[in-house]
C-alpha cells in the first residue's frame, strides 16, 4: 500500500508561486477560515497521535465527519468547532474584530 500524498501546509500555500495568481487568492480568501481550522484541527490531532477514528470516538463523531472537515469539506457548526476543541484539549475562542484589527490566531496554544 502507497502512503497518502503530503498535504500542503496554509504557510506552503501562501509562500507558493501558486497564490499569486488571483483565482487561487480569491479561492483562498473565500475557504480561509475553514482551512485554518481543519489545519489546526489536523496538527493537533496529529501532535497527540491519535487516528481520525479515534478524534471522532473522542468527539463523538464519525470517522468519516472528522476526514471531511480535516479536508476543509464542511461549514462546521458551533457545536462541532466545541466538540472538536474539547476533545482535543483545547479552547475555542470565536470573536468578532474590525478589518485589520489584528491577524487571525488559531493554532493551538
Amino acid at each position: 500500500m502507497s502512503a497518502s500524498p503530503r498535504r500542503t501546509t496554509l504557510s506552503e500555500l501562501k509562500s507558493s508561486e501558486r497564490f499569486e495568481r488571483p483565482a487561487v487568492r480569491e479561492a483562498y480568501e473565500l475557504t480561509r477560515l475553514r482551512f485554518e481550522l481543519a489545519e489546526t484541527v489536523r496538527l493537533r490531532r496529529e501532535e497527540l497521535g491519535w487516528s481520525q477514528a479515534e478524534l471522532g470516538r473522542r468527539a463523538d463523531m464519525p470517522q468519516s465527519s472528522v476526514a471531511r472537515f480535516e479536508h476543509g469539506g464542511t461549514q462546521p457548526t458551533l457545536t462541532t468547532l466545541e466538540r472538536l476543541a474539547e476533545a482535543l484539549g483545547l479552547v475555542l475562542h470565536v470573536r468578532m474584530e474590525e478589518p485589520g484589527a489584528r491577524e487571525h490566531d488559531l493554532s493551538p496554544a
